[in-house]
């Protein structure tokens, strides 16, 4: 992927090397966990947080740690990929007659308190729509090759691509609207729209890169098969198989590694956003 001499992004928050106690959370140890397992599968956080007695007291407790080693490059990358996330979404977002307002970027070492509540690393990337942000511990793309087996630089781009389409879902209404149909629907009803919430999401993603290379030429040769194979190594029949050896299709939250595959490849071979109506479609 080319993107040394891209432009970086101003709306980076790096919060690296603090760590962060959890604060007082009004719904006791039992709303924290469901925060977590909420964060782990995709389901937005601020959906429990909403039901709870009681919010997370905004006040916390934060001191220096050791900063990683050996992530600037990263940080880097990160940057210009979240540029060029603005840039695309900018444009795309005038042509459709609306504003584009670009999300923040926080990096963070081990954990971190959000609007939608404190996560820890281990829960990997995610996007908190109550404050508009995108969180990513650097860490997760280590776990990403070495673990998930999908490495490249697309790939890594292709995860934050990912966290912006749920910013593109909120700005654009889908979000609440999900959320709304969520606390109407049992669990397995309210895991499938979260499905489609996600290859969406996926969707978006291709059409960033769609665009983004058409305007810049950001893409080389193997960048397309990274993507896909971080797009199809995070399904959840993949990831399931792998961690308890079993698949649980009506517990799935992202979607399967063939579907999100497709839903990818449909924004990036189409560039149009009307492509990436997951909710209307009879066929994930």
């Amino acid at each position: 992927m080319r993107w040394e001499d891209g432009r970086r992004s101003d709306n980076i928050e790096d919060r690296r090397g603090m760590r962060v106690s959890r604060g007082k959370m009004g719904g006791g140890i039992g709303t924290l966990i469901l925060v977590l397992v909420a964060l782990y599968f995709g389901v937005d956080p601020s959906i429990i947080l909403d039901e709870a007695p009681m919010g997370i007291d905004p006040t916390v407790e934060t001191r220096s740690a050791s900063r990683p080693s050996g992530e600037d490059h990263l940080a880097e990358f990160v940057s210009v990929v979240l540029a060029d996330t603005e840039d695309t979404w900018n444009a795309y977002f005038q042509s459709m007659g609306q504003r584009y307002v670009p999300p923040k970027l926080v990096l963070f070492t081990g954990a971190v308190n959000s609007a939608c509540g404190f996560a820890e690393a281990a829960m990997g990337p995610f996007y908190c729509p109550a404050d508009g942000k995108v969180y990513i511990d650097l860490s997760f793309y280590r776990d990403l090759k070495n673990r998930i087996g999908a490495p490249g630089d697309f790939a890594q781009a292709y995860v934050i691509a990912h966290e912006v389409g749920h910013h593109v879902q909120n700005l654009l209404g889908i979000s609440d609207k999900v959320q709304i149909a969520r606390r109407r629907m049992n669990e397995t009803q309210g895991n499938q729209l979260s499905v489609r919430l996600e290859l969406q999401a996926d969707c978006l993603a291709g059409v960033w890169a769609h665009h983004a290379d058409r305007a810049r030429r950001i893409l080389e040769d193997g960048d397309i098969e990274e993507a896909l194979n971080a797009a199809s190594a995070i399904g959840d029949d993949r990831l399931q198989e792998r961690s308890q050896g079993r698949i649980v299709p009506d517990s799935f939250t992202h979607g399967t590694s063939a579907q999100r595959v497709r839903w990818f490849r449909s924004g990036l071979e189409t560039g149009d956003i009307n492509q990436c109506n997951t909710f209307a479609s009879d066929r994930l």
